[in-house]
């Protein structure tokens, strides 16, 4: 399969890369199929989760470590039923990233609804949590990132 993303140019994807959402993400549920890209190297910090089914969507994610972030959640039964997790190491949280609405060069992070995705049969959704203590703010300020946890 061959895309033409905004954000990324040309891809070729493998049918066995993508990533199903059966429900879409809250705000795009109409977005069923993803394909998870990453910078090159061995340690990436900022992966974009592409649309396949709108070429032009693109979401910043990471996952939560980066930021010290450590998640302690239970999945309820239809959750459960969606992902088929059978052991949590084939597990994967990530955050999606966003840009501050003001002029300032700050990201933000979603750490009120993490995605879940199960690695192993390729298949994800949002939880959205009914309450998180901390919310985060990242600023660039030249080559730095400082990481600002409001409670």
């Amino acid at each position: 399969m061959e895309i033409t993303s905004s954000f990324l140019g040309k891809q070729f994807i493998d049918s066995n890369t993508i990533i199903n959402f059966p429900n879409g993400i809250p705000g795009f549920e109409d977005q069923t199929r993803f394909k998870l890209f990453h910078q090159e190297g061995d340690n990436p910090l900022i992966f974009w989760l592409q649309s396949l089914d709108d070429e032009s969507l693109t979401l910043s994610v990471a996952q939560p470590s980066i930021f010290n972030i450590n998640y302690n959640f239970e999945l309820n039964d239809a959750e459960e039923a969606i992902l088929g997790i059978e052991d949590i190491a084939d597990t994967l949280i990530l955050i999606i990233l966003h840009k501050d609405e003001t002029d300032q060069p700050t990201i933000k992070g979603a750490i009120k609804s993490p995605l879940v995705i199960n690695c192993t049969k390729r298949i994800g959704l949002q939880k959205v949590l009914g309450q998180v203590d901390q919310s985060i703010t990242l600023t660039e300020t030249s080559n730095e990132i400082h990481v600002f946890a409001n409670a």
